[in-house]
Formats: structure tokens, sequence, C-alpha cells
């Protein structure tokens, strides 16, 4: 095992994505701050929320993996993955919209909010029992509807499309860490707080999860830009 292997798949994450944010043509690099701070406040409830989970055993890491540098029962590297990820996400995001119009998706926002709710919704109401499930359902609800009915944001289609698009590299990246590839996964989940089902080696409520932090990343990214 190497310990260092949970660095190392951040890493790999984000230098694509960090060397092509100074190209000329897209200039992201002007935006550092901007992300920075909605990267940091998006942080601060998922972070809360992964102390909590961890604590309770829904979920734990193999150190084995890890520098085994624990801050408040994280790794370190768990601590880096809320700010990497995103980048990345957030980076994608940004060159799409840049170079392709997709204006024509904000018909379908309604279709998208509505759907996703009402999806969570029932597999919340059913699966009550699944902590994982549960909480997983009811932060994307209530995400969709701050972005939709209350700050009324027109880019959840587009954004939906380019997570589409990250599930490309998500698939591969928390693959590992859900265990593709290794002798034992580097974030372990107790059973009985999921529903079970796994694309590959990943419980289907992390890439739910990634949506609605997906989300929230963009919302207060570009609302920083702005300023």
């Amino acid at each position: 095992m190497i310990a260092f292997t949970y660095l190392l798949i951040l890493f790999f994450t984000v230098i694509i994505c960090f060397i092509a944010s100074f190209d000329k043509r897209l200039q992201f690099n002007h935006y550092f701050g901007a992300f920075i701070k909605a990267s940091i406040l998006v942080a601060i409830p998922f972070i809360g929320w992964d102390i909590w989970f961890t604590e309770k055993g829904v979920w734990w890491f193999n150190k084995s993996y890890t520098l085994n540098i624990i801050i408040a029962g994280l790794p370190l590297e768990e601590w880096l993955f809320f700010i990497f990820i995103p980048f990345s996400c957030v980076f994608t995001y940004f060159s799409i919209d840049k170079f392709f119009k997709l204006k024509w998706l904000i018909g379908f926002n309604n279709l998208i909010t509505f759907i996703t709710i009402i999806v969570c919704s029932v597999i919340a109401l059913l699966h009550y029992d699944k902590i994982y499930t549960l909480v997983t359902a009811i932060i994307t609800i209530i995400t969709l509807i701050f972005l939709h009915f209350i700050v009324r944001i027109d880019w959840i289609s587009k954004a939906s499309l380019v997570f589409t698009i990250l599930m490309l590299g998500f698939l591969p990246v928390d693959g590992i860490l859900t265990g593709t590839g290794l002798e034992s996964p580097i974030v372990n989940y107790n059973p009985a707080d999921f529903l079970g089902i796994r694309i590959l080696t990943i419980p289907i409520e992390d890439a739910v999860y990634g949506y609605s932090q997906f989300l929230l990343n963009l919302y207060f990214f570009k609302l920083f830009s702005k300023k």
C-alpha cells in the first residue's frame, strides 16, 4: 500500500486543470480568489457533515493510503478534497461555458429540478433509516429549492449537463477511493447506512452528494466573480 495514494489521486485530478487555468484563452487564474472564497464557504457544512459521519462510523478511512495527518478525525487529504475536486469541476464548467453556447438548455431547468426533488423525496421517505441516503437526499432537495425557487438561477440544466460530463472523471477518481484497483478501499462505508447500489465500487449516494456540492460551489463562485 502506498501511503500517499489519496494525495496522488487529488494531485492528478487537479494538476491539468490548474495548468490550463493560465491559458490566455481562459484566464481562469483571474478567478482564483472567487473560487477560494466559494470553495471554503461550501466546504464548511460539508466538512462538518464529513466529521459527523466519520464519528458515527457511517464511513471511515484506511490510513494505510494516507499521510496519516489527522485533523478533527479526518485525514489531511479529505480536507484537501473539498478544494481540489471542486476546482476541477468549476474549471470544467467555466471552460465549457466559455466556448459553447448552451442557453437552449434553460428550458429544461424546471424539468430537472422537479424530477430530482421528487425522486429524492421518495427515496428519503422510503429509506429514512439509512442515514447517508437520507441526508444526501435532504441536502439535494434543499440545494435545488434554494437555487431554483429562492435565488432563481437559470443554469441548473447547464450545470447538470456539465456534471454528466464530469462523471467521466468522477468514476475513476471516486472508483479508486472506494476500492477499484486497490487491495482495499481508501474510503469504507457501513452497509447499513446506504442503499447498497454501487456504480462499480461507488455508492450511488456519492454521485448525488457530488452533484449538490458542485451546484453550490458553482453558485457562490459565480456570485463572488461578479463582485
